[in-house]
């Protein structure tokens, strides 16, 4: 509902994601940008942005960090919908959960390349006593064209 922090990357304004242009991995972009699939985000549209991981990413993983959000109850457990796209094996997407008082990121959610090239669709539900991030992480095994990790329309719920 419209109670949900809704990061669609049309603009570069997302208060839940206030790092997402400095971070070098990832990009904002749409399908006619030329730099291969996916084409359209998730509704088909060609002139939509979502973000993407660059094929000039200088490491194997490129972490997008949300701002930290607060410790969740039982009545406002924090729930993140988001849409993905990852392209053949050597590409993984994961979400992870930093804890402020901990130094490691547990993950909570991971999936690898399928081989239909189309956007899916997954809603996680985290329940933390303190204080935390989330954190997406693309990860590539080895560089070959037209292979991709991609997000687009993360929401958050109010309990986030």
């Amino acid at each position: 509902g419209s109670s949900w922090n809704n990061c669609d990357f049309e603009t570069n304004l997302c208060r839940v994601l206030p790092e997402f242009n400095l971070q070098p991995g990832w990009i904002r972009r749409n399908g006619q940008s030329g730099m291969g699939p996916p084409y359209f985000d998730h509704n088909g549209n060609e002139s939509a942005y979502f973000l993407s991981l660059s094929s000039e990413m200088q490491s194997s993983s490129a972490a997008l960090r949300t701002s930290v959000f607060l410790p969740t109850d039982e009545e406002h457990l924090c729930q993140i919908r988001f849409h993905y796209w990852v392209s053949r094996m050597s590409r993984t997407l994961v979400v992870g959960l930093q804890k402020l008082s901990e130094d490691t990121v547990t993950n909570i959610w991971q999936v690898s390349g399928e081989l239909r090239n189309q956007w899916n669709v997954n809603t996680i539900t985290i329940n933390s006593t303190e204080k935390f991030e989330v954190i997406f992480s693309g990860m590539v095994e080895t560089q070959r064209q037209g292979e991709s990790v991609a997000i687009d329309d993360i929401t958050f719920s109010e309990g986030c």
